[in-house]
């Protein structure tokens, strides 16, 4: 029996965009030419983690699964999605910054988001 997940071509309730991020990522894409949607990607891990990002995109590849919502779509590659499934995507304003936020992003794979074993004798990373 195979541990990945079954492909998915449209997604409902695997990722959560909070009002907040979908109002944002909706006036990002219309101020853009060429751009259909937005594409979730995953990079990195080891020690320090995976990193969780976006970056506009004009289409879908044939790997991708897509989450469409009020004019918003989100296009997510089969290998990200085994990281991101479960997370809430909000948009959060902090004195003069502001920044996407992935919440609960270890919710299927069970981790914690912190290191314990690498590094110095210590384990700290």
């Amino acid at each position: 029996m195979s541990s990945v997940p079954a492909y998915k071509e449209s997604l409902t309730n695997e990722i959560n965009v909070t009002p907040a991020a979908h109002a944002k990522l909706v006036e990002l894409i219309s101020t853009e030419d060429e751009v259909n949607g937005v594409r979730i990607f995953v990079s990195g891990g080891g020690c320090g983690g995976m990193t969780y990002g976006m970056t506009f995109a004009e289409a879908p590849t044939p790997f991708d699964s897509v989450y469409r919502q009020d004019g918003l779509t989100i296009y997510v590659d089969s290998v990200a999605l085994n990281y991101l499934e479960g997370v809430e995507i909000d948009y959060q304003q902090q004195g003069l910054g502001a920044s996407f936020v992935f919440k609960n992003v270890f919710a299927s794979t069970g981790g914690s988001g912190t290191c314990g074993a690498c590094g110095a004798a210590g384990g700290g990373c």
